[in-house]
């Protein structure tokens, strides 16, 4: 490592100001604390000391995501695996099938190995798209301004790695990253300045300008020519009914054993992440807890309204919480701690507000089962303002509280 100190000391000079490629000073100052602690410190008296910074925080809900990386790549293989030997496909074909067959993998459905690199290999080239193209962004908006590089891409190409399907086109994926850090987040400011989450307005604009893509039932299973319906598009055709008439059951759900996106199929993975949030305080049960208490209220009041041609209005509150992407974005999304709402009863409301949105969105709209994603970034928009009742109405208690008569 002394050669690497070196090497960096050496560069420093050149792209410190007065340097010749003072532009680069965030690049270098960014590989720089990757692997050294910075040498500033505070000079005043005042200061608060605490061990977590933006870089921890971020690194947490990297490792946080983990478990729905590995279950994921797992899941994304065994369907595959299942569709090929159900259907006669002896091989994995293109550049994918050339890796597996070097490494002698095979594809036995009924193999973890064989199904996880298969579906490391779907899932590795979208999130190297996106970090890379999420990097690009985040360096070039850092040196023209002058900034320290923040390690926000990290946290927003991990998860919306995990959103999107396997067959994702790469260079879709580089889209949807570049509009989610630039129009979601530099354009207004940065990294703590966004009001929408990034990786969400990612895929939102994805899902807009490439339905065909990210929706359907041709995406979510990795063999050409299949199409294969989600457990929550069976729900918006006939309710609770044909998910048991297809198979679907929740234990399926708690092991991710199911079609999907990548990373939201598991809960058993969601659940180990959301945990090691709450551990580490990243994230606020609050919110967890609001989003939780929308979703119950909502479906059984659609329940008790009931529908003769809408079987949406059937489904109980207990399938809304395990299909979908709903899992992933309570744990994930809406625990965001810079688009959601600050205070603490805020974040209760605004997770309320999620929760109930997003039933409305999945029974009521039918062009659009899945409603998490569109309920969060509503939600993100009015976090201010549920923030703005909590004070004002805590001001009028405390008014009142010492009022002198």
């Amino acid at each position: 490592m002394s050669f690497l100190r070196r090497t960096l000391d050496r560069i420093e000079p050149h792209v410190s100001e007065g340097g010749k490629y003072p532009k680069l000073y965030a690049l270098y100052e960014a590989v720089d604390t990757i692997f050294y602690s910075p040498a500033d410190v505070n000079s005043g008296r005042n200061h608060v000391r605490d061990g977590i910074d933006l870089k921890r925080v971020m690194i947490y809900v990297w490792l946080a995501a983990m478990p729905c990386v590995i279950i994921g790549c797992y899941n994304v293989g065994l369907q595959a695996n299942s569709v090929m030997a159900a259907t006669g496909i002896a091989e994995v074909g293109g550049w994918r099938g050339d890796i597996l067959a070097f490494f002698g993998i095979g594809n036995d459905p009924a193999s973890f190995f064989d199904n996880f690199w298969l579906g490391f290999w779907y899932w590795f080239p979208i999130y190297a798209t996106v970090f890379i193209a999420g990097a690009f962004w985040e360096i070039l908006f850092a040196s023209v301004r002058g900034h320290e590089i923040n390690e926000g891409f990290f946290v927003t190409s991990i998860l919306l790695s995990l959103i999107v399907p396997a067959t994702l086109p790469l260079w879709q994926a580089a889209l949807g990253i570049s509009f989610g850090i630039v129009i979601g987040k530099e354009v207004f400011g940065g990294t703590g300045k966004n009001f929408l989450n990034p990786a969400l307005t990612g895929r939102a604009f994805l899902y807009f300008a490439y339905p065909a893509q990210i929706s359907g039932d041709a995406v979510w299973v990795a063999v050409d020519g299949y199409t294969g319906a989600t457990a929550l598009s069976l729900a918006a055709s006939g309710g609770v009914q044909a998910l048991t008439d297809a198979g679907f059951t929740i234990q399926q759900s708690l092991t991710g054993a199911i079609a999907g996106s990548i990373g939201e199929t598991s809960l058993i993975a969601i659940g180990i992440g959301a945990a090691f949030l709450l551990f580490t305080k990243i994230a606020s049960w609050r919110i967890m807890f609001g989003v939780v208490v929308g979703v119950v209220v909502m479906s059984l009041l659609f329940n008790a309204i009931g529908s003769d041609t809408n079987p949406m209005f059937g489904l109980t509150p207990q399938w809304h919480l395990v299909i979908g992407g709903l899992a992933f974005g309570i744990v994930y999304m809406a625990t965001d701690p810079v688009s959601a709402a600050m205070t603490d009863l805020g974040r209760f409301w605004y997770g309320v507000l999620i929760g109930v949105m997003t039933v409305l969105i999945r029974v009521v709209n039918p062009a659009f089962p899945e409603g998490i994603m569109l309920a969060i970034l509503f939600a993100n928009i009015f976090a201010p303002l549920i923030d703005w009742f909590v004070v004002q109405a805590n001001m009028k208690r405390r008014a009142k509280r010492y009022a002198i008569s």
